[in-house]
């Protein structure tokens, strides 16, 4: 996945130091193959002659006219090509959105953009949903949601156009509001997301195959619920853009305080709908897949395993400066974990955009860790999807060696301050690039603690 030959983090020297390389590398590796639709699929959905089984829930395929494959998000595409390798000519068609395209029969694959919406994903979005509600009783639909889904599922509600959703969506991720807050907004102005797409496939029998990107697992909150009932209103995204002081175009502020305006008073946008409710939803794969099978990777190479957490989250630089905490602390005291060890988290760190550079929070996470460092510990973080930030990048691997120097922690300071780490991880070799990887569970880090 990594070209491994290119990877140094700026150390390069010593057999002990590229043991541990290999390591925090096999870790990340083993984690993202196990969240991969392919893995996934292949352990969850079974067919056995007539019978569909889908993790706990088995479903009658002879009860059916027609077997459809819908999605949106980064894995979308590669869950729809595991269907298809399972269930075959048994596939009528179906739609997919995704940034990761891959054969799967007679599902039309639309490719499309993220962490930014484009036209098509919109185009796309669009025949989704009128694909969907051509559906009726007699149809079994396999919808498959992951991360990333947010930006890829794009059917912007009202007079809101391309462009201003696009400002919204930047102006958002930017904010440094935790993925729960983003997306309440996200949710209030679409058509496909808060339930929007299981309202245009029912009546037929729905399945969710979700790939959670988001600590909770929840479905309402993985790429904004095109399958959940809205648990927010337009008065909640009101208030995320004023607590995280977002300047929304206007067509996004006057769509919201006339939806507002107009449910004011009711609990409407709370009400489960009937479609929903009548929609069976699986999380088939989340960040503890992730971290189960990185920590099995590195028992497997003698190191003791430690997951902290699958929920560390808010701000990237300062979460890091915990993690390189708990590496002093086992390196000293054997506590919590004696090394030779590995602690892994997952999660998703944010980052409040101040400057004007190019990184994501992994990098940031990975830089800031960096700085303070102790020899013999060497720090992976990654995105699952390949893309942090709105990088080539999939995150970083970092020693003390990448902040060798003070002329080097000023640097990185100011990288920081700038938002700006990728060209200093570049220039140190330190950037780990794994292009799409076909699936998205959230962030995977991994610090190899050497004695």
């Amino acid at each position: 996945m990594f070209d491994r030959d290119d990877v140094g983090g700026g150390d390069r020297d010593t057999e002990g130091r590229g043991a541990s390389r290999r390591v925090a590398l096999d870790a990340l590796e083993a984690g993202v193959d196990a969240a991969h639709p392919r893995s996934v699929i292949a352990a969850d959905v079974t067919v056995d002659d007539e019978t569909l089984q889908v993790a706990d829930q088995a479903v009658d395929l002879s009860g059916y006219d027609e077997l459809l494959v819908f999605g949106g998000g980064n894995a979308a595409g590669r869950v729809a090509a595991a269907l298809y390798d399972r269930l075959g000519d048994r596939i009528d068609g179906g739609v997919v959105v995704t940034d990761d395209p891959a054969p799967a029969g007679p599902v039309e694959m639309v490719e499309g953009t993220h962490p930014l919406p484009s036209e098509s994903n919109v185009t796309g979005t669009r025949r989704l949903l009128d694909r969907a509600r051509e559906c009726d009783a007699d149809t079994l639909a396999l919808v498959a949601v992951s991360g990333g889904g947010s930006a890829l599922l794009t059917a912007p509600s009202g007079d809101i156009g391309l462009e201003a959703l696009t400002d919204l969506t930047d102006s958002l991720l930017r904010s440094g509001a935790p993925i729960e807050a983003i997306n309440t907004v996200r949710r209030a102005v679409s058509d496909v997301k808060g339930g929007g797409l299981a309202g245009a496939l029912a009546p037929a029998t729905a399945i969710g195959l979700v790939f959670s990107d988001v600590t909770s697992d929840d479905p309402a909150v993985v790429a904004s619920g095109p399958l959940s009932p809205n648990p927010t209103t337009a008065a909640d995204a009101l208030d995320v853009l004023g607590d995280y002081d977002i300047d929304a175009p206007g067509a996004v502020v006057e769509h919201l305080e006339s939806t507002s305006a107009a449910t004011a008073g009711s609990e409407a946008d709370h009400d489960a709908s009937a479609a929903c409710d009548d929609v069976s939803v699986h999380i088939l794969a989340d960040g503890f897949t992730a971290l189960a099978a990185a920590a099995a990777a590195c028992d497997d190479a003698g190191y003791e395993p430690l997951i902290l957490s699958r929920s560390v989250r808010g701000e990237a630089r300062e979460a890091a400066k915990t993690h390189v905490a708990l590496a002093e602390e086992a390196q000293i005291t054997g506590n919590p974990i004696e090394p030779p060890a590995v602690i892994l988290s997952g999660g998703e760190t944010t980052v409040t955009v101040r400057g004007d550079g190019t990184g994501g929070p992994n990098q940031e996470f990975a830089v800031s860790a960096a700085l303070d460092l102790p020899d013999g510990v060497v720090l992976g973080a990654i995105d699952t999807d390949g893309i942090d930030g709105a990088t080539d990048a999939a995150g970083a691997l970092v020693t003390a060696a990448t902040v060798a120097s003070s002329e080097d922690a000023r640097e990185a300071t100011a990288a920081l301050a700038d938002n700006d780490v990728y060209p200093y991880l570049d220039e140190r070799d330190a950037l780990l690039v794994s292009g799409v990887t076909g699936t998205n569970v959230n962030d995977l880090r991994v610090l190899v603690v050497t004695e």
